[in-house]
């Protein structure tokens, strides 16, 4: 599994329950399905892959995660991810707040556009830069945003989401090892995952039932 998956993994307590949002081919699902005992569900767009997951065994359905997770009711999970993702999003201030309003916790995690290779390659060559994290032309590329870790910090400050934990790491494209940073984290970090959520998660009110569909 992928270092960044690892990393997200171990955040996550056993016997929770787990809304992976884009979760591709299922990886971390099964991980924690398997070794921590989740009740997870996933929502993917690829009708292809979704078939894949449901071979699996794997709770997930297909659809737009934008769309799909209005369906949910509050704090229907313990925690929301969203692996990898984010820089295609085009309303990432509406997404985690959903994310938030479902979910007790959010994981977010996204390609560095700050590490060191990036910078380099717009100061010395001038162009759009390409790198294992983000391997595609400015004319073809999925990605609508770049993100760098002192962004996302300084927009969950500036739209009220509340920072749990911040890990920058440093792995190689899609590899199962790597390690954490300690300093010039921003600079150094390919990856970046944060934990939001709120200070105090809304409870249910007596007689009142919380359960996915």
């Amino acid at each position: 599994m992928r270092f960044d998956l690892q990393v997200i993994a171990s955040w996550i307590d056993k016997g929770s329950r787990v809304l992976d949002l884009g979760c591709g081919k299922g990886d971390l699902l099964q991980h924690l399905t398997e070794h921590k005992g989740v009740r997870g569900s996933g929502i993917e767009i690829s009708e292809d892959k979704v078939a894949r997951l449901i071979a699996k065994g794997l709770s997930v359905v297909q659809g737009d995660i934008n769309r799909e997770i209005q369906d949910y009711p509050d704090q229907c999970f313990d925690y929301v991810v969203l692996s990898q993702t984010l820089q295609q999003v085009y309303e990432p201030a509406v997404l985690i707040q959903e994310m938030l309003r479902v979910g007790a916790r959010g994981i977010v995690s996204f390609p560095n556009f700050g590490h060191w290779r990036i910078r380099a390659q717009l100061l010395f060559r001038g162009r759009a830069p390409l790198s294992r994290e983000l391997p595609y032309e400015w004319y073809d590329t999925p990605n609508i945003r770049v993100i760098s870790m002192k962004d996302f910090q300084n927009f969950c400050h500036r739209h009220g989401f509340s920072v749990l934990k911040r890990v920058p790491i440093d792995t190689d494209y899609h590899e199962s090892e790597g390690h954490l940073p300690k300093i010039l984290t921003n600079l150094r970090a390919t990856y970046g995952i944060f934990l939001l959520g709120q200070d105090a998660p809304p409870e249910p009110q007596p007689g009142e039932s919380v359960s996915c569909p």
